[in-house]
């Protein structure tokens, strides 16, 4: 697995399941083809045909890569969500929510900062 030096902001939302500030990221504007990947340790987790605009404030995916990300209970700020983590690292990425597009309904709500995008070919 490949070690990455992560920023402050990288290292507490990746590693002390943090949550950075809605519309901050960059990645939310991002329309190219490409892929988005784990900043913590490059694994592929979002090919850009499945990130659309829901609205949240954080780059939004519906569907992720097959076995890229693991999923946790997450009962903190007095509700319960599913948190999702990249599966390679371990690296806190965001929470799932039922409230996204077809096909499969979800949506993964990411932190942008947990993200990198690689432009081109998303394959």
């Amino acid at each position: 697995m490949e070690t990455r030096k992560l920023s402050p902001e990288q290292h507490h939302i990746l590693k002390e399941h943090g949550t950075e500030r809605p519309g901050s990221s960059p990645l939310n504007y991002e329309k190219r083809t490409g892929k988005f990947m784990c900043a913590g340790c490059g694994a592929e987790l979002f090919d850009s045909d499945t990130k659309y605009e829901s609205g949240s404030g954080w780059p939004s995916f519906y569907e992720v890569k097959p076995g890229a990300v693991a999923t946790t209970t997450d009962s903190s700020h007095g509700m319960t969500r599913t948190e999702f983590h990249c599966a390679q690292c371990g690296g806190h990425l965001g929470h799932i929510f039922e409230d996204g597009p077809e096909p499969t309904g979800l949506r993964y709500c990411t932190n942008g900062c947990a993200l990198e995008f690689q432009a081109g070919d998303k394959k």
